[in-house]
């Protein structure tokens, strides 16, 4: 058996056992010989990347048992669809060419950050292009399709440009429909802001046009927002929990890209720029202990489950760059899984690197404590802390049937002797109890009293999410 299917044996092998949390596992033959696959267990695919060399990613809901994926190509010379049932299916799926630039003039520079809708039974592409005497005058576009299939290309028509309150520097159009209304967010360089671009929002009268004067909801002003170019674009709309949230990527393309946050109120008047709150620092930003750089330019998605959240992202897996890293082709795009915080608001953590189900470990009769490393790397259980990536683990399996923990943001580091992270790692077997399981070394059981974790004859019961 290969290590990532015993991995997954492992980890997700009681399903349909009634235990809590995602990813328990049992030592029956019965199940074992039944292995999850890692969206099973984790909620999302964990090959890294998803998509190769494909920027500003884009992943629809899944619309009639399918996902359709787009994003920027390397060559900025075109715009490519492809679908599958399954996240993890994009991979290697193929894809469909449903435009390219024209040889000349208007629309023949720069093809950037399409993305797909679905709106009033017809299917939109909205897009940023460049002319050909001038890439970089970049103005939103707008394909339309009545076809039930985008991925057919003869479907596919220009509708128009989509028109703004002054002509300028315009990109990165999402729409989202909220309360009976459908509303544009986009990138834009205003007159007289000595910023590159700004973040606008508007009502829309029809899927091509809008229906109100924009309003600047945030301009890039914050350190983490400046560096390289002043810079707020990308931006990507999740409503949960009473609440707007929209996500926004910052400066340069570089290692220092990152991303922010905004949220409104659900009943807030979404067109007054005061309903908007920036959160102080990003959400989102590179990680050197993963090799995850300058993450960015997201979307989001739901899971084959229906209700696990999906972040989706580009990020270089190297920091250096040689030249304009607007032509490194190297940005790939890559997805994980969004945590809630009991609160209602978003956990983006870190962007993981390659390997494995992620879970988190907590005492079965206490689901939203979490065990997590602390600064110095001791463990200690606490409840629900907000960094997220300190409470995640990957349990490997090895080959005599015994598992280790590896911490996804130190990947080098494991749950070690002492219980705390280091390069040497503790050595677990999994005992299933009729509400959840043991993890049992040989010193003792792993045992939790409080926020202390301890090794003792006998264990807690946990339970894995």
């Amino acid at each position: 058996m290969s290590f990532h299917l015993r991995r997954r044996t492992l980890l997700g092998a009681a399903a349909g056992t009634g235990l809590a949390g995602i990813g328990l596992a049992s030592s029956s033959p019965a199940t074992a010989a039944q292995p999850r696959t890692d969206a099973e267990i984790y909620g999302v695919p964990t090959v890294q990347p998803l998509v190769t060399q494909r920027a500003d990613p884009f992943v629809t809901p899944r619309t009639n048992g399918m996902y359709y994926f787009t994003g920027s190509v390397p060559e900025y010379d075109r715009i490519a669809l492809r679908g599958a049932s399954t996240l993890a299916g994009l991979t290697g799926a193929a894809e469909t060419v449903i435009w390219r630039r024209p040889a000349g003039g208007k629309m023949a520079g720069h093809i950037w950050a399409p993305e797909l809708h679905r709106i009033g039974g017809k299917w939109y592409v909205y897009f940023a292009a460049g002319d050909s005497d001038d890439v970089f005058r970049i103005r939103t576009y707008v394909l339309e399709s009545p076809l039930a299939d985008p991925l057919d290309p003869t479907g596919w028509q220009l509708k128009t440009q989509l028109m703004t309150e002054w002509d300028g520097f315009t990109l990165d159009a999402t729409t989202f429909a909220h309360r009976g209304k459908r509303y544009l967010v986009w990138a834009q360089s205003e007159p007289e802001i000595a910023v590159n671009t700004s973040l606008y929002i508007a009502r829309m009268g029809t899927p091509w046009s809008l229906a109100t004067k924009p309003t600047r909801i945030t301009t890039p002003t914050r350190d983490w927002e400046i560096q390289g170019f002043r810079v707020n674009e990308g931006p990507a709309v999740l409503i949960r929990n009473g609440r707007v949230f929209l996500t926004f990527s910052a400066s340069a393309t570089d290692a220092r890209y990152c991303m922010g946050l905004l949220t409104a109120d659900a009943d807030a008047d979404l067109l007054r720029r005061e309903s908007w709150v920036k959160t102080p620092d990003p959400v989102f930003v590179t990680s050197a202990a993963t090799a995850r750089y300058g993450p960015g330019h997201n979307s989001f998605t739901v899971a084959e489950d229906g209700r696990t959240d999906v972040l989706v992202y580009h990020a270089r897996d190297y920091r250096d760059i040689t030249g304009d890293p607007l032509y490194d082709p190297n940005r790939h795009a890559r997805v994980q899984r969004l945590y809630w915080h009991p609160d209602g608001t978003p956990l983006f953590g870190v962007p993981v690197g390659d390997g494995g189900p992620i879970v988190r470990i907590s005492p079965a009769d206490r689901p939203n404590d979490f065990v997590r490393h602390s600064t110095g790397g001791a463990l200690v259980v606490e409840r629900a802390p907000h960094d997220l990536a300190a409470t995640q683990f990957r349990f490997e399996a090895r080959d005599d049937g015994t598992e280790v923990a590896r911490s996804v943001d130190h990947p080098d580091q494991f749950i070690g002797p002492g219980l705390a992270l280091g390069g040497s790692p503790l050595v677990f077997r999994r005992e299933t109890t009729r509400t959840g399981l043991k993890l049992r070394t040989d010193g003792g059981y792993l045992r939790f009293s409080g926020s202390t974790v301890s090794l003792g004859s006998t264990g807690t019961v946990l339970r894995l999410s």
